[in-house]
């Protein structure tokens, strides 16, 4: 006479295997909880320098001129660019928004106490140019920043 197992012992062989799974599965919703919380911070980061880049250009549109504590800020706020963001963003930020900015500040200063004359005109061009290439930076930066802010599941 053979002797059928007891069900306690198909229980007891698969319950090891379960075990495991359950373990696996932990360990894998773990991993992408990590995951998604490393993709927060950087969201986070990468929105703050983008804010920064954008303060800067409303606040140069709203008062005209661009200040040494605007550009400082322009700079603390995206110093952290060629770490978290691309290399290409990094340099835009520095050699093109920045240097504008630079640019304004001195054909500004250069103004002051200039009388009406063809110099005056060429100077008032040339900050209203500038002007308008801020003003064109909004579209910019959200295209270069579009694909490091998208959130996407």
């Amino acid at each position: 006479m053979t002797c059928d197992p007891h069900w306690t012992a198909y229980i007891g062989a698969l319950l090891v295997p379960t075990v495991a799974l359950l373990g696996l599965l932990i360990a894998y919703r773990q991993w992408r909880t990590a995951q998604n919380k490393l993709k927060l911070e950087l969201f986070e980061k990468r929105l703050a320098i983008y804010n920064a880049a954008t303060a800067f250009i409303s606040s140069v549109m709203s008062s005209g001129k661009a200040t040494d504590e605007q550009l400082r800020n322009l700079i603390l706020g995206t110093k952290e660019a060629k770490w978290i963001l691309s290399p290409n963003i990094a340099k835009y930020l520095d050699e093109e928004l920045y240097a504008k900015g630079v640019d304004l500040q001195c054909l500004s200063a250069e103004l002051e106490g200039v009388p009406v004359s063809k110099e005056r005109s060429t100077n008032v061009h040339e900050q209203r140019n500038i002007k308008l290439w801020l003003n064109d930076q909004y579209r910019i930066l959200d295209e270069k920043f579009a694909e490091y802010l998208s959130i996407s599941h």
